[in-house]
């Protein structure tokens, strides 16, 4: 898993300083400095040299997410300097785009091991499955026992333009994609984040789309601009009425339990072991943000 929760990650691209120097400003839980697909092909090698001084400025403005840097995929020519000079700096990861293989990730893996060997700082990695091939081998790549691996994302453009197939507005196109990333990912142990959502200026169907995410048991979602990242982070955590359910639901459990009775009817519903963990989930979840006690 990762190091900390990550309910919404906003990227910006590595050749648009103006934007990343921004980070500080927002709320998102995690930062993404973006050399792939954000930035053009003839900018990569500038990006790149430029990043130990966005992250040291980033750092000096005391940015509150935690900070990683999207690489180029593995079999790209960049791919290698992208993780010696990122690793020199003090993100807290990197992203991997287009993982398709065990033995992709490994490559990289390596090389985070080297950084890390070299600066003694920790780094962390999170896979994006977003291609056909990615998505059939997902099971292998989260299995791996990867010492960085905490995270798998799942990126829709890319699959199904791999695909060739199209996207639409209700998604149904994805949905068995998306729906293996994650189980995947929770087989194994680890995080998972949900794709981004292109129409930036639909907030209700970025909503309804983040809704079905958390649905599916993705933990936070990827966001490409700053307003997408606010209601994420509102989605992917509990409610206000859900916490205080969830806490009552508690209360009944242990009272029941103490009774000598498992199952129990609770506000007009049967709940069980599974029920209850899930509502014990919530309400450890508000006791670490400081929201009431147990």
């Amino acid at each position: 898993m990762l190091s900390r929760p990550i309910r919404s990650l906003l990227f910006a691209p590595a050749n648009r300083g103006e934007l990343v120097e921004k980070f500080p400003r927002y709320h998102a839980d995690a930062f993404a400095i973006d050399l792939e697909d954000g930035t053009t092909e003839s900018d990569k090698p500038a990006a790149r040299s430029d990043l130990p001084r966005m992250v040291a400025l980033l750092r000096d403005r005391g940015v509150k997410g935690q900070l990683f840097v999207r690489i180029n995929q593995s079999r790209s020519p960049h791919a290698d300097a992208d993780v010696v000079v990122a690793g020199g700096t003090a993100i807290d990861g990197i992203m991997m785009p287009k993982l398709r293989a065990v033995a992709d990730l490994q490559r990289v893996s390596e090389g985070l091991s080297r950084s890390e060997d070299r600066t003694g700082r920790a780094l962390q990695l999170i896979g994006i499955v977003e291609t056909a091939a990615g998505v059939v081998n997902v099971e292998a790549l989260a299995g791996s026992g990867d010492v960085h691996l905490g995270a798998l994302a799942f990126g829709a453009e890319d699959f199904i333009t791999d695909m060739g197939g199209q996207r639409t507005a209700e998604g149904l196109e994805v949905l068995y994609a998306r729906s293996r990333v994650v189980l995947a990912a929770r087989a194994a142990g680890l995080a998972a984040l949900d794709q981004v959502f292109v129409s930036i200026r639909d907030d209700d169907a970025f909503r309804r789309d983040a809704a079905i995410g958390r649905q599916l048991g993705y933990d936070g979602k990827m966001c490409v601009v700053p307003h997408q990242a606010v209601m994420a982070n509102e989605i992917f955590s509990p409610s206000a009425d859900e916490i205080e359910r969830s806490r009552r639901l508690v209360r009944a459990c242990k009272a029941a339990r103490a009774e000598g009775r498992g199952a129990i009817d609770f506000e007009g519903g049967m709940v069980d072991e599974p029920i209850l963990r899930r509502a014990e989930a919530v309400v450890r979840w508000a006791v670490e943000q400081g929201i009431g006690t147990e």
